[in-house]
């Protein structure tokens, strides 16, 4: 988890660590992201995630290491311009409407307002834009903090669990703008508990545990990395379970299926052992190692045995 070419990367971080008094909260993280590519950022809570995010942010200072965001230090004026970050829960001046937060932060930022209005309507609130936010329901100001977020097309975007307090299908909707803007070339660093969401959504998954970065890259080969066995359900047609299960081996299931796991590796060889007794199997299921799994792997079950 090194960096050995980080010159393309809008947020390099480069053994970087972090300390308050005696508690270290990060461990000589190394990671990157590089235009359009989503990552996601997973960790118990106090694996120093939201540490991370304040030091690329320049509101922590590292006790080591360096943090690039554009090719500029953090904090400086211009990693401000290039970043832009939607904490788990945004707080809005309620008085204001929703057009007048846009056209503030719009002046902070140094953009025509008349430029910033639009993304409410690519949030989904156009015709709330009038409304005093003191009125919005949690999951509008969320949407209304990706819309302030998205000022200014930055180059690197940091959310912080952006999800919470959206329905299902605002979620989706959520997804598909971030899909859209990275599409466009923004680098997203995207920190969630949510597994089950990011696992289709992003492009590689970086792991924190006690401060240090366990696990760095696509699901794929993480899984392969873990060693993660694969589970094969084979459903025997009427009366050949038994059968099944003497040759196979593995699990006998509800009387009519048998369950197997194997390494990756091992995958073909017991596909060419079911096809040699196709004429027993009435169908069977593969289920490959999911990102719960791999988290659990990487980061739970190496967490019991790290040194403080």
């Amino acid at each position: 988890m090194t960096c050995d070419d980080c010159s393309n990367a809008v947020l390099s971080v480069r053994g970087a660590s972090v300390r308050f008094g005696d508690f270290q909260a990060l461990r000589q993280v190394f990671l990157t992201v590089s235009p359009g590519e989503r990552v996601a950022l997973l960790g118990h809570n106090g694996a120093g995630k939201t540490t991370l995010f304040k030091s690329v942010l320049g509101f922590l200072g590292l006790e080591g290491g360096v943090i690039d965001v554009a090719g500029h230090r953090p904090g400086s004026r211009e990693a401000r311009l290039a970043v832009s970050y939607l904490p788990e829960s945004v707080a809005f001046a309620k008085t204001l409407s929703g057009i007048e937060i846009m056209r503030f932060f719009a002046r902070l930022k140094g953009i025509d307002p008349r430029e910033a209005l639009p993304l409410l309507e690519r949030v989904g609130l156009a015709d709330a834009g009038g409304r005093r936010v003191g009125a919005y329901s949690k999951g509008m100001r969320q949407r209304l903090g990706l819309a302030q977020a998205l000022i200014g097309k930055p180059r690197l975007l940091l959310l912080d669990e952006p999800t919470s307090g959206l329905d299902p299908v605002s979620r989706r909707e959520f997804y598909e703008i971030i899909d859209a803007v990275s599409a466009e070339g923004t680098a997203v660093l995207l920190s969630s508990h949510a597994l089950t969401e990011v696992e289709g959504r992003t492009d590689r998954i970086a792991i924190l545990s006690k401060g240090r970065l366990v696990a760095d890259g696509p699901l794929p080969a993480l899984a392969r990395e873990a060693r993660l066995p694969i589970t094969v359900n084979i459903k025997a047609k009427e009366g050949r379970a038994d059968s099944l299960h003497s040759r196979l081996g593995g699990v006998r299931a509800n009387g009519k299926s048998v369950i197997l796991t194997c390494q990756p590796e091992a995958k073909v060889d017991l596909l060419g052992q079911m096809a040699a007794l196709g004429a027993e199997i009435d169908d069977f299921d593969i289920t490959m190692p999911s990102l719960d799994d791999i988290y659990r792997h990487y980061s739970l079950d190496q967490e019991k045995g790290a040194q403080p």
